[in-house]
């Protein structure tokens, strides 16, 4: 805990963290680490928050004003030594801006239902026995991603997968397959299972939802920074399949690829179910579709199909096979999701190979969702960390890294305790370096929106959708808008509203970027008299929009003056899928230890043997003894956290 750092005058580890979500490597590998963060959520801008929560994050960062700090801890510096000071705010997320298309006024006196009284501050006589009550109550269970690897391999594209071994529920459900239960029965996860008769739905109008409803079921929403999707065949999932990381976690298989033509939103056909069943291919397009997709899969055997063409963008490739306008355009925004004019034919069809290798692993889409948000993803790494012993502090800040002259190396931090904190290799998010080290940096911007809405893009006999629009620009050279849209089955919003994440590169402000497109695919004067184009869209509840930094991509090298010891990892691009964050913790953990393997299955908890000694006594800096008074997060993180999951290996 935190009280038994501080009373240490030395604290040594062997890694020491700066906000970065797949700590839980290195502590399945033996080593010590210690992970620190100024913020008191896990995650970083991978987090997910509560609708009072995001509201909260919101205020923060459109009031970002200087503090003024002590810096008494300058004297801790020696004359061997010099520091590299570490960044005082986050710049991360720039113009934030939030809207309510309703009556915000009668939501002033509304409370968040389940939400705990004002809490008094930490150590203030009478808070000791006062625990925080978690966000939601779902026990992790073990998800089906480990038995899907012991199930009949590669199924025919648009077969449903088989059930998981018998004994075990499934965590991965399809539009056809029913939400999993967990392991206490939680009925929360049984949204999925409750669907209204189509003949009800088409008789239904949508409810009308107040802004006093969103705030007074707020707990119900996990709203995530970053909008991301996990490839069924992607470098996340066999990371979490390998690590054992997906017991912590349960997958909600995306259901719908969607594309907008013409001003309207169409279903795309994109696994050969789906092509053979659908009614809006003639015959003849179907054997195209089919015929192309074919080759896409196994395009490196038949190099003269498309030699000719590898310094000519994707796009004029497709406009020489053969295929219908439609196809065309479904092939380039919908499956391969590459730009029109900047994508060469190549990368178009290793795009379109990867999206169809990844059908029919676990549904008759490529995409899964994890339940309860992208959020979960950091914190399943954060649970596996702690049970191999690794510490967290929340809401602890840095002061500066101390570099020894000498060597050159970085031996320790000093923390806002005035406390230093030796470990032998510092890993560092990009945030927490101050504009002296990153002068010579140039980030890219990602363009973010978040929409609660009323009703869904494209209605269908079943409410319980998730969505996947890819949005052309209208102007040629500008990004395509990635929509994802999320039902209430996968735990981020309340009933009866739609999540809706819209994300591009920046070439404006966020606001700049993205409105357009809400005005194309929503309503955002419900009050007004509109016409019936406008009302039969989705209506607008709430809608935020926020720039977030991008500095995946950056060469370590662009920074002035880091140590050798001391790693750079950044914040969440702009792809839809999570490559780029695991390439990168690959990567880092090969410079520590290249003869190590990265991510090494981990072992049973309950195979094994620990010698008399290597148990740490109790009176030790790892010790959560209960005489702790709770007077930061690191109980409510590390202890917690590490409980729950020590918990389930024994159920297990």
């Amino acid at each position: 805990s935190l009280d038994n750092i501080r009373r240490h005058a030395a604290f040594t580890v062997n890694f020491l963290i700066l906000k970065h979500h797949f700590n839980g490597l290195l502590t399945q590998s033996g080593q010590r680490v210690l992970h620190v963060d100024s913020k008191n959520y896990y995650g970083g801008n991978w987090a997910s928050f509560s609708f009072s929560g995001l509201l909260s994050w919101i205020k923060e960062n459109q009031q970002k004003t200087d503090t003024d700090e002590c810096e008494d801890w300058k004297k801790l510096i020696l004359e061997n030594e010099e520091v590299i000071p570490i960044s005082k705010k986050d710049k991360t997320i720039q113009h934030v801006e939030d809207f309510c298309f309703g009556d915000q006024d009668s939501a002033e006196d509304v409370e968040e239902a389940g939400a705990l009284p004002k809490m008094p501050v930490f150590g203030a006589p009478g808070v000791e026995g006062v625990a925080q009550e978690p966000e939601k109550e779902c026990p992790p269970v073990e998800s089906a991603l480990l038995e899907a690897e012991n199930q009949e391999p590669d199924k025919a594209a648009g077969t449903e997968p088989a059930s998981a071994t018998e004994g075990r529920d499934a965590d991965i459900t399809s539009e056809n397959e029913s939400s999993p239960s967990t392991a206490s029965g939680e009925p929360a996860l049984e949204l999925g299972k409750t669907e209204v008769a189509p003949s009800e739905i088409s008789a239904q109008e949508p409810k009308k939802i107040t802004y006093s409803q969103i705030v007074r079921e707020g707990r119900r929403f996990n709203i995530d920074l970053v909008s991301k999707l996990l490839y069924a065949r992607g470098l996340l999932i066999d990371l979490l399949i390998k690590s054992n990381v997906s017991r912590y976690a349960e997958f909600k298989n995306a259901t719908r690829i969607l594309a907008f033509r013409e001003g309207k939103v169409e279903q795309v056909p994109c696994s050969r179910a789906d092509v053979f069943n659908s009614r809006q291919l003639t015959m003849v397009e179907k054997r195209m579709l089919m015929k192309f997709l074919t080759f896409c899969l196994e395009y490196e055997q038949h190099p003269d199909e498309y030699q000719d063409y590898e310094n000519s963008t994707f796009a004029q490739f497709l406009r020489t096979q053969k295929l219908t306008p439609s196809l065309q355009h479904f092939i380039l925004h919908s499956i391969a999701m590459v730009s029109e004019t900047d994508s060469s034919t190549l990368e178009g069809l290793q795009a379109t190979k990867k999206f169809l290798q990844c059908l029919g692993r676990y549904g008759n889409t490529p995409f899964l969702f994890p339940l309860y948000g992208q959020g979960e993803i950091p914190q399943c790494f954060c649970r596996m960390c702690a049970v191999f012993g690794g510490i967290y502090c929340l809401r602890h800040s840095v002061r500066c890294l101390v570099v020894d002259k000498e060597s050159g190396r970085c031996k320790a931090i000093v923390d806002h305790f005035g406390q230093r904190i030796s470990a032998n290799y510092f890993i560092v998010e990009d945030s927490y370096l101050s504009e002296s080290v990153c002068t010579k940096v140039c980030y890219r911007q990602i363009s973010r929106a978040v929409l609660i809405t009323d009703q869904s893009v494209l209605n269908t006999d079943s409410e319980q959708q998730v969505s996947v629009l890819t949005v052309p620009p209208v102007d040629p050279g500008k990004p395509a808008v990635c929509v994802i849209e999320l039902c209430s089955s996968t735990m981020t919003c309340m009933k009866d509203t739609y999540l809706v994440h819209l994300t591009c590169p920046s070439t404006k402000t966020a606001r700049e970027d993205l409105e357009p497109v809400v005005q194309k695919l929503f309503n955002l004067n419900p009050e007004k008299e509109a016409e019936n184009e406008e009302q039969e869209k989705p209506r607008v509840l709430w809608a935020v929009y926020f720039n977030m930094r991008d500095s995946s991509g950056v060469e370590k090298s662009s920074y002035d003056g880091l140590p050798s010891n001391v790693y750079v990892c950044s914040g969440p691009d702009s792809a839809l899928g999570n490559d780029c964050a695991v390439k990168q913790a690959e990567t880092i953990f090969q410079e520590m230890f290249p003869t190590e393997e990265f991510c090494p299955p981990p072992p049973n908890p309950e195979d094994i043997i620990y010698d008399e000694d290597e148990i740490v006594p109790e009176e030790s800096g790892f010790s959560n003894s209960p005489e702790t008074k709770p007077e930061s997060a690191t109980e409510e993180s590390s202890s917690g956290d590490s409980a729950a999951v020590k918990k389930e290996d024994n159920e297990g």
